[in-house]
């Protein structure tokens, strides 16, 4: 939503900080931080992007060493 844009409600203007704030809620509640996934083992996806971080980490050092 853009500032000025109509979705004030009843013929008001968005203003910034009222169109930033829904932009901030409609990225929140569009990705999923929590609801479990069966293609990442049952993971929350903040969960399995830890743990990807962390073998990806593991792996370069491992790859330095050698």
């Amino acid at each position: 939503m853009r500032p000025g844009s109509p979705r004030g409600g009843a013929g008001r203007r968005c203003t910034r900080s009222r169109a930033a704030w829904a932009e901030g809620w409609q990225a929140a509640d569009f990705y999923n931080t929590r609801r479990r996934h069966s293609a990442a083992g049952g993971l929350p996806p903040v969960e399995f992007e830890r743990i990807i971080s962390k073998a990806r980490a593991e792996a370069r050092q491992e790859a330095k060493a050698a």
